[in-house]
């Protein structure tokens, strides 16, 4: 698997130089809100697909000053980000960002979604064009431990994915490797990756022993 940068801790040029950054960091309760965090400039305008109750958005308000705005389906989650101060705006995301031009965002961010999705391809793209970089997070199938359970005859069930079989949303389950081939044949040239395993960075055999996989790409020039 291709060689690619390992995050390093958090840019002097993104530290305020007080230990707010890192308090927040410890206290939530994904990882991925403070590893997103760490890749997005202060100040930055950031649109949050399928961003639930808006809970990384207000993450990344309170750490990063950012400029959020979420898509989100669901009407629960709607009203939980207007009681969370987001701006959001209902929409189906497998339908495309047609009420965004493009180049409108610094960043658009697709945490633990992306296995989700039908529509992948068209995601990505819709993500390039309407923002500088795309940073998506998901549960990394090829972990030893879904592997284990893989060879004894069933599907996997973890902490990262969490359903059953029967009662999944999760359709398009991939590894590290399947989604940087994706990259290659797409047109996405990834910047970084990270690799975690319960909150730890993972640099050894990240396909195998990484939980939860990390991205920063953008359009290849």
């Amino acid at each position: 698997m291709t060689q690619l940068p390992i995050t390093q801790p958090l840019p002097e040029q993104y530290s305020d130089g007080t230990d707010e950054f890192a308090a927040r960091s410890q206290n939530v309760s994904r990882p991925d809100f403070a590893a997103i965090a760490e890749w997005v400039k202060p100040g930055a305008k950031v649109l949050d697909l399928g961003c639930g109750d808006g809970s990384l958005l207000c993450f990344l308000r309170d750490a990063r000053n950012v400029h959020g705005y979420g898509v989100e389906i669901d009407d629960l989650n709607v009203l939980a980000c207007f009681s969370n101060g987001v701006n959001v705006i209902q929409s189906d995301l497998e339908s495309g960002l047609q009420s965004f031009e493009s180049g409108s965002f610094d960043y658009v961010v697709l945490s633990q979604t992306l296995q989700a999705v039908k529509h992948t391809e068209g995601i990505i793209k819709e993500m390039l064009r309407v923002s500088k970089e795309g940073i998506v997070s998901f549960p990394n199938f090829g972990y030893w431990k879904n592997r284990l359970q893989v060879m004894a005859g069933h599907m996997p069930v973890s902490e990262t994915l969490p359903y059953q079989w029967f009662d999944t949303p999760n359709i398009h389950n991939c590894t590290l490797g399947d989604f940087e081939e994706f990259c290659r044949q797409h047109g996405a040239r990834i910047l970084e990756r990270r690799v975690m395993n319960g909150g730890r960075l993972v640099t050894l055999l990240p396909n195998l022993l990484g939980m939860l996989a990390f991205y920063r790409f953008e359009q290849q020039k």
